[in-house]
């Protein structure tokens, strides 16, 4: 899956940088998701999803860019080279994230192989997920909860938005892609809700466990911003048992498909026990 491959800016910088974000685009496990969700209701492959999809990769490296700017997570490493705002200068960051996140409602309604009252559902579906009662809103808890020690529950209502939000619609585009009954929609909803906390518990992890080359961005980054995070709150085993109950709970989500649903219980797994 290329996301970037069909946007074009009339500004050479503005183009020049997302020249620079196209030549890293991460693992797109979101965007695998949806198209994992979309094909096991469907029985088969979904080209919808794969748009669908590219949506979704654009609006998470969109989040990616603004995070790492000064006045929010302030980081210089992120997939293994420069921040956007470091490599180029902080208004090309902006406007760099301001224009993926138009690009990917736009997107979304270009999917001519979907009905518009199905690119509707979507666009509502995302446009929670990055908002106020999400993403948004979570990375406002989070730096709000800054320099200051929260407990579990606090934490788990914070990355529910700013982490899970985004892994829950792509789960629930993917259903609205592959024409779920609406028992297959909640099964993966609640699937994609328990994977996404689990997701961001293995990331509090590897920030203590893992490095800098390794991980692609900044490591120790929350000790040293005294962030709340799980490894903090629950110690590094405590963390990992939560990690490994929330993959537990996603797994158990998905008993209504059966055997069908094993590539997705592959993937599932595969975000929760990672390297980077």
């Amino acid at each position: 899956m290329e996301p970037f491959a069909w946007l074009s800016c009339p500004d050479p910088k503005l183009a020049e940088a997302l020249g620079y974000l196209a030549q890293h685009p991460g693992k797109q496990l979101r965007s695998r998701l949806t198209v994992a969700s979309a094909e096991l209701v469907a029985g088969g492959i979904v080209p919808a999803a794969v748009m669908a999809g590219e949506a979704i990769e654009l609006l998470h490296t969109y989040s990616l860019v603004h995070d790492d700017l000064p006045a929010m997570d302030d980081d210089d490493l992120r997939r293994g080279q420069p921040t956007l705002h470091c490599a180029f200068d902080e208004a090309t960051a902006i406007l760099a994230g301001d224009g993926l996140q138009a690009a990917a409602f736009q997107r979304l309604t270009e999917i001519e192989a979907l009905s518009a009252e199905q690119r509707l559902d979507m666009i509502g579906v995302v446009t929670k997920a990055v908002g106020f009662h999400g993403m948004v809103g979570g990375q406002a808890l989070d730096l709000a909860a800054e320099h200051q020690a929260v407990p579990v529950t606090a934490l788990r209502d914070i990355h529910s938005l700013k982490t899970g939000a985004l892994i829950s619609a792509s789960a629930e585009v993917g259903a609205i892609c592959g024409g779920a009954t609406d028992s297959q929609r909640e099964a993966l909803v609640r699937f994609a809700k328990a994977i996404g906390l689990a997701f961001q518990v293995t990331d509090d992890v590897l920030d203590v466990t893992g490095d800098s080359a390794s991980l692609g961005k900044t490591a120790g980054k929350d000790e040293r911003s005294e962030k709340s995070t799980y490894v903090s709150t629950l110690g590094l085993e405590g963390a990992q048992q939560e990690a490994d109950d929330l993959l537990s709970e996603a797994l158990d989500a998905l008993a209504e498909f059966e055997e069908a649903a094993e590539p997705l219980r592959t993937l599932a797994r595969k975000m929760v026990h990672r390297d980077t």
